[in-house]
């Protein structure tokens, strides 16, 4: 009998896991402010680059 419930035991935790393994979570953000968001990346990265090239002169 504790072969049984320890099978039973074994067997339920490892359905657990499986089941939790297959929660996926999905974040969404909005495509305007991601697009402003790069915007600005990309404005400081050309910014940092000009100001890279006027001391190399």
């Amino acid at each position: 009998m504790k072969k049984h419930t320890l099978l039973t035991i074994s067997l339920s935790m490892a359905a657990g896991l499986l089941l939790s393994a297959c929660v996926t979570i999905n974040i969404y953000f909005p495509a305007a402010a991601a697009e402003k968001a790069a915007d600005k990346i990309i404005e400081e990265v050309w910014q940092l680059e000009h100001e890279k090239e006027q001391e190399d002169e």
